[in-house]
């Protein structure tokens, strides 16, 4: 597994906070603690100096992993940033996940999360309108495209009208 090969508990909560939330790098690596709700547990990771783009951004729920996971972190909290080390702002986890991931013989890029929250959500048969609020994406079109193959339920009404 993956996790069992991370060794610093920043690149462990950025791969939680990945899985669990489908967020890209960015809006991970700049995510505050102002922008976490434990009360009502969420993340907002519209962080005020973000300029929109089409990349949108979402405020998505935390499940208990995600929650958990950050309740660890901010007993330590030593800046304003959700993925800190040393003291500092983490700018890049693409080595520290790379390696993580060579370690492990698992490949996968701080992307492939994003990815792999979407296809779960997909196989646990999630509509495809909330995987695409939830990973803040433009249009359903785009989910649709990407992800939708991967539903359990997905075009088995096309399959049921060629029964004979």
């Amino acid at each position: 597994m993956l996790l069992s090969n991370v060794q610093t508990a920043h690149v462990r909560l950025f791969i939680i906070l990945a899985m669990t939330t489908g967020a890209r790098m960015s809006a991970i690596l700049e995510l505050r603690w102002d922008q976490v709700d434990f009360k009502h547990r969420t993340v907002n990771f519209n962080s005020p100096e973000h300029e929109q783009t089409n990349k949108r951004r979402p405020v998505v729920p935390l499940n208990q992993r995600a929650l958990a996971a950050l309740e660890d972190a901010a007993r330590g909290a030593l800046t304003a940033f959700v993925i800190e080390w040393s003291g500092e702002r983490v700018k890049s986890i693409k080595k520290a996940v790379r390696m993580a991931a060579k370690r492990s013989g698992i490949p996968c890029s701080p992307h492939v999360f994003r990815h792999t929250a979407g296809v779960w959500m997909a196989q646990a048969d999630v509509p495809m309108q909330k995987i695409s609020q939830f990973l803040g994406h433009t249009s359903t079109r785009v989910t649709e495209r990407t992800y939708a193959r991967y539903s359990p339920s997905f075009m088995k009404d096309a399959a049921a009208a060629l029964e004979f």
